[in-house]
């Protein structure tokens, strides 16, 4: 053939159609025959940038589509191109492979455009990698880019704001094919103006990377874990027999007598590992998460030089960027996948009852994600026995209400106890027996078991924390986190914008470029506002509750001036109903509203990595939800009653409203009903409706959005919607902070205030199987597929569930001290009873006033209401009586009472502290069956490595004895030597460098 004849080479038999199934041609030249012998370091060097073949179809060249115009090359013949493939999408398992069907999609880039409706059948065109049209100012996009090749046509017109968008999508894509990874587009979907960028990592990038990341993988070695025997055998197989019903179907839950040995991936040592299966040897986490650190540290010069993916996300190049799901999850012919597993045997409500996959989760979703899910699981559990103990101390309450002899007293109405009016003016006289309901009620929650209930609850705190360490280090063994350290990750894009405008001011005014950072003095203003901003947030919850207090006091005086009786006799009740559930509706508002305050206060911090982003977002929201959530609890604890005065002499707000008082029976059933309500209603409405409803909400409206537009294009309604398209269509992740959050502040009410409310752990109970099965089928069914993050803690979160089981001690200490009457009794029962019994306790707790004493005004209208005169009436709290020459003077009954209430909070915190740990001392943070495998573990990474070298010595010493020998055989050859023989004599002279 001439040198200057064309020639034209055949296609491969399995050559990649493109990303829309056209007569797409990735990665080719038109060469001259001459040049066509040449190796592929030269016949490759145009298109080496922006190949997408695969590595093994690298060195095939393939016609140039400039050349096909060149010469007259008419479109419309790409359908026999497009007949040799029968079905694409087939091929690619709709969006789970390239157009080849053999190079998986790993993550995917989602990007707007704007084009006119006749080009959308012209979209999906191929795409061109001429080097002399790229090196011009032009936008020439990159291959898998669409663009029009008919001659007539012309792109429509496009603002510079969407060309500024597109020249930086082109930059960045090359660089991310320069890093080695392979791409694919796709604008020929049912969304429109939404394109998709396939990425693929091959296997080389996949081990580049596993070996920076210094992932653990496992080696061909494996080794036989310590088993019990004896007496522990038998127990744990029995257990085993036992629970069989209640284990998840999955092959990852199945109790291993082996395990592989892990080491940290190398290159150097891919002997050690199985790559017998090169595809299932980096899973679909690890290949998403590998490309995502690629994504992160690839830069874009035209983002202003900003790192990553997560700036481009920011400035809207790119609209979203998520790794794929594994496939369906319901349908008749759906293939098996690890997905649709999921939704089986964790995300369904029907296996409420069932363990969860916890490995089957770290191996679909990560090890962050596994964890949460393996804490709120050890949670859950550990709320069994102490739901159990709340029920029993609640029974004990029911049997002995009839036993208790000051709520006898109480609703004995031969007693004829006159109370003094509740307010002034319009409330009269009251008979104590009239409350004799309400005292039988706080006998349920007010007795001597709660106090016990409070010391288990305090030491159940302590043994759930250290349960939750031993089976922390337990997961960190089997998913191989043992040695693992987290790195400082990629600083955000926020922090790297306003290092690069600081920059910019320093060069602009010095001249000067040096690495510039954020200081204290840069965030100062920052910190301000934060510091404002929380001491505001934090003053208007205390505003809202001082309106609510005021709501209650107003109330009850305008129920009180009701004619007919039923309403005045249950006023406590209205009101204390009616400002339960305010709170509760302010509470859940506020929640929402303060989430949104913290997030906006953190990022004006520009913290520097989204580790650091994440625990400042934390901390300040669990402040701003801790106070609003237990403000209201706090009042009702610890001030309600606290600061009336006394008839005669009351404390008033705005010169006309009296401060609230307790009920007779204390305010211990009151704090009990608002606790109970806040804590239901919070669950109820915030925790499952709202996690239900509103993606459901958003999911109707999306469908909606999409069946106008299918009604617009029939053609697009008849196509299968690829995977990256309907995981398009699901709600994006928005972290682990929020459902970690809404379990923390359950986990206050369970331990704060649980001597008021034995019940709220099993109501915790019944609400966590709920929402261990919701969360699932959200993160299943509903959610974009996160990336996969590697943690070995649940971070941050611990020290606040330390912090809040150390302040239950303490809350719970002052509860049983000064809101029950539980001190009281005790010192009445000790001190004051003359035959040891607790007859006379009501009436040693009332004081005495005479009517005549009132202030001027302040006299009940109707004194007659009861029937008779009253002279004489009576009120809770420890004074001298009238007829003392201190009268109304405080009694020393009361300095005795306040006396044993501090020595009981001293004594129960102290005793409690010390119990916890020594709980905590006694039981060690790691199992030693843990610790011993782990030592096994680094004992027989010491023999392969031993055992290598030694190896690798006898290879070298089998060398040198072959060396020798053929030396031999050289020198004994003779002295003459022809042509040959000098050849054959300088190949063996040769052999060691062969070697």
């Amino acid at each position: 053939m001439d040198k200057d004849e064309i020639h034209l080479r055949r296609l491969p038999a399995a050559a990649p159609w493109g990303p829309h199934g056209d007569s797409e041609f990735h990665g080719v030249d038109f060469l001259p025959d001459d040049l066509s012998e040449a190796p592929d370091e030269t016949g490759m060097r145009v298109n080496k940038k922006y190949s997408c073949l695969p590595a093994e179809e690298k060195g095939i060249h393939i016609i140039n589509i400039r050349a096909i115009e060149d010469i007259g090359y008419d479109q419309h013949e790409s359908t026999l191109l497009n007949s040799l493939s029968k079905n694409p999408d087939a091929d690619c398992k709709y969006g789970l492979y390239f157009r080849d069907g053999k190079r998986k999609v790993d993550y995917i880039l989602v990007y707007h455009y704007k084009k006119s409706s006749s080009g959308r059948a012209l979209a999906r065109r191929t795409h061109h990698n001429d080097t002399s049209a790229r090196s011009t100012k032009q936008d020439h996009p990159l291959p898998g880019k669409s663009v029009q090749l008919e001659m007539g046509e012309s792109e429509p017109p496009a603002d510079s704001h969407e060309d500024d968008k597109r020249f930086r999508r082109e930059e960045y894509e090359g660089n991310l094919v320069e890093a080695g990874l392979e791409l694919e587009h796709d604008e020929d979907t049912k969304i429109h103006g939404v394109g998709f960028v396939k990425i693929h990592a091959p296997w080389n990038v996949l081990c580049r990377e596993a070996e920076f990341l210094k992932l653990k993988m496992p080696t061909k070695k494996m080794y036989q874990i310590n088993q019990t025997h004896g007496l522990l055998k038998k127990i744990n197989s029995v257990i085993q027999k036992i629970t069989e019903p209640i284990q998840p179907k999955v092959a990852e839950h199945k109790p291993q007598t082996v395990k592989r040995l892990s080491y940290p991936f190398s290159r150097e040592k891919q002997h050690l590992f199985d790559l017998s299966d090169r595809d299932s040897f980096f899973d679909s986490k690890t290949r998403s998460t590998i490309v995502y650190e690629i994504l992160k540290r690839t830069t874009c010069t035209k983002a202003k030089y900003s790192m990553g993916i997560t700036s481009l996300l920011a400035n809207g190049v790119y609209s979203a960027a998520y790794p794929l799901h594994d496939g369906d999850y319901e349908g008749e012919n759906v293939e098996p996948n690890d997905r649709k597993l999921l939704c089986e045997e964790w995300a369904s409500y029907g296996v409420f009852y069932k363990y969860q996959p916890i490995d089957l989760v770290r191996k679909y979703f990560g090890e962050k994600i596994g964890l949460y899910f393996a804490w709120l699981g050890v949670y859950t559990q550990m709320l069994i026995p102490a739901s159990i103990v709340g029920i029993i101390v609640f029974l004990y309450g029911c049997a002995t209400v009839d036993e208790n002899i000051p709520s006898m007293e109480m609703c004995d109405q031969r007693n004829n106890i006159t109370m003094c009016p509740l307010c002034d003016r319009t409330c009269s006289y009251w008979k104590m027996s009239s409350a004799c309901a309400t005292a039988r009620a706080s006998h349920l929650f007010d007795n001597p078991a709660t106090v016990f209930f409070s010391v288990f609850m305090a030491l159940w705190a302590a043994t759930f924390m250290e349960h939750w360490k031993r089976k922390q280090m337990r997961l960190n063994y089997r998913w191989d986190l043992t040695g693992f350290e987290e790195e400082e990750d990629h600083p955000r894009a926020e922090y790297e914008a306003k290092v690069l405008e600081k920059s910019l001011r320093k060069e602009h005014k010095h001249k000067e470029t040096d690495k510039e950072k954020l200081t204290w003095k840069d965030r100062f203003p920052a910190y301000l506002t934060n510091f404002v901003g929380i001491i505001f947030m934090v003053g208007l919850t205390f505003a809202i509750v001082f309106g609510v207090i005021i709501y209650r006091i107003s109330t009850a005086a305008a129920l009180a001036i009701s004619s007919t009786p039923s309403g005045r006799s249950s006023v406590r009740v209205t009101v204390t109903a009616t400002a339960v559930i305010i709170n509760l509706v302010v509470i859940i508002i506020l929640d929402e509203v303060y989430g949104c305050i913290a997030r906006w206060l953190t990022q004006i911090e520009v913290p520097k990595t989204d580790k650091n982003f994440e625990e400042r977002l934390i901390f300040k929201a669990f402040l701003l939800k801790f106070v609003n959530a237990y403000t209201p609890i706090f009042y009702v604890a610890f001030f309600k009653g606290r600061f009336v005065g006394r008839p005669g002499d009351y404390v008033y707000i705005f010169h006309s409203f009296r401060m609230e008082e307790c009920a007779p029976g204390g305010c211990l059933m009151e704090l009990c009903i608002q606790l109970s309500i806040i804590m239901l209603g919070k669950q109820l409405i915030q925790n499952n409706l709202f996690e239900i409803g509103i993606p459901k909400m958003k999911k109707f409206i999306r469908y909606m959005k999409l069946k106008r537009r299918r009604s617009l294009d029939h053609e697009e309604h008849v196509k299968k919607k690829q995977r990256y398209e309907v995981d398009y269509n699901l709600e994006p992740f928005a972290g682990l902070t929020p459902e970690y959050m809404e379990m923390i502040i359950q986990f206050g009410f369970v331990t704060l205030f649980v001597a008021s409310f034995p019940l709220a752990p099993l109501f915790a109970l019944l609400n966590n199987i709920i929402e261990i099965r919701l969360d699932a089928k959200k993160f299943v069914t509903e959610l974009r597929r996160p990336v996969a993050v590697r943690a070995k803690d649940i971070g941050i979160w611990y020290n606040i569930l330390r912090g809040i089981g150390k302040l239950a001690v303490i809350i719970n200490a002052f509860v049983i001290s000064f809101t029950s009457d539980f001190i009281p009794r005790l010192v009445y029962l000790y001190m004051y009873s003359e035959n040891g019994t607790m007859h006379g306790f009501v009436n040693h707790t009332l004081s005495s006033f005479n009517v005549s004493d009132f202030q001027a005004g302040t006299a009940p209208n109707d004194p007659m209401d009861l029937g008779y005169e009253v002279q004489i009436c009576r009120y809770k709290d420890y004074r001298e009586p009238p007829w003392s020459e201190n009268k109304y003077d405080i009694s020393k009954d009361f300095w005795a009472v306040l006396a044993a209430r501090l020595a009981f909070v001293i004594v129960f915190q102290n005793l409690v502290m010390f119990m916890s740990d020594f709980v905590d001392w006694i039981i060690p943070d790691i199992p030693k069956d843990i610790s011993q495998q782990i030592h096994k573990e680094k004992v027989l990474m010491v023999e392969v490595f031993m055992r290598e070298e030694q190896g690798k010595l006898q290879m070298l010493e089998t060398w040198k004895d072959k060396d020798k020998k053929k030396g031999e055989n050289c020198n004994n050859h003779s002295p003459r030597l022809s042509r040959s023989h000098s050849g054959s004599l300088s190949s063996c002279h040769s052999y060691p460098l062969d070697v």
